[in-house]
């Protein structure tokens, strides 16, 4: 049963943490459950949007009309092949939106005022996923005010570790000045190598630290997961028998899990 209305931004500083392979495959076993969900493409990137089958000639307006021009979220919303599912993709124009935002009042809300305010979103979707761009600039904030949560990829990898820390302060900074609301929805363990005792002492280590923050669904290392994006799919519905399609499964059942505990505690 679907919760209804949640916005997740999906964001690491570091790259390569399988940050957007984590937004598309999450976004995709959600759908799967019975959720109607929008994927906002925030990355200049634009990988999620690629990864959902979405050619660059399709991308007419996305997220960078979306913050700087205050287009209704409608006009800019594309089905994808996968049923439930829609993207808000990232056309290039984006990569120049941090140095246009910089001198606009109120520029920190911009995301947050489209999703929210010019059309209700909250109320067509049961979540909206922000893939967020690989750094702590403008962009990134604008996806941390707009959500309800933020759910961090953790590479396991020693680095990864200490970049963490530096995301977990401005999660605190933004909550503290722009967004009271903003939760830590978890931290997901990603690329986890079985063969490799660092991934479980990444594991053990970021666990010991944040506790029950830290899914309990870890996403191994899977060739599978490289091959999807050539193919324009998400993992699971390239090799849905593989490892890590069933990890993402699993992620999704975990999320809604909680989503549900969380609810039910404020009731």
């Amino acid at each position: 049963m679907p919760v209804g209305g949640t916005i997740v931004a999906i964001a690491n500083q570091k790259g390569g943490v399988g940050k957007t392979t984590t937004a598309i495959n999450l976004a995709t076993a959600l759908t799967q459950a019975g959720n109607r969900v929008l994927l906002v493409d925030l990355d200049p990137q634009g990988n999620a949007s690629t990864g959902l089958g979405l050619s660059h000639s399709d991308r007419t307006a996305g997220t960078y009309a979306l913050i700087t021009e205050a287009v209704p979220p409608s006009a800019m919303t594309h089905s994808t092949f996968i049923p439930n599912l829609s993207v808000i993709p990232a056309e290039t124009d984006l990569a120049g939106a941090e140095v246009e935002l910089v001198g606009q009042t109120g520029r920190e809300y911009r995301l947050r005022r489209a999703l929210r305010d010019v059309e209700p979103l909250t109320s067509q979707y049961d979540f909206i996923l922000i893939d967020c761009p690989p750094s702590l600039g403008l962009l990134t904030i604008n996806g941390l005010v707009a959500a309800d949560s933020i759910l961090v990829p953790l590479q396991c990898e020693f680095f990864a570790l200490e970049g963490l820390s530096q995301l977990m302060r401005t999660v605190e900074a933004v909550k503290t000045r722009l967004n009271p609301g903003l939760e830590i929805e978890g931290i997901v363990l990603t690329m986890h190598d079985k063969r490799n005792n660092l991934s479980d002492l990444v594991a053990d280590d970021a666990r010991s630290f944040f506790g029950d923050k830290v899914y309990e669904t870890i996403i191994p290392r899977n060739i599978r997961v490289s091959e999807a994006p050539s193919h324009g799919k998400p993992v699971i519905l390239y090799d849905y028998k593989s490892p890590a399609s069933q990890a993402y499964i699993k992620l999704a059942m975990e999320l809604l899990s909680r989503q549900r505990r969380r609810s039910g505690a404020r009731i």
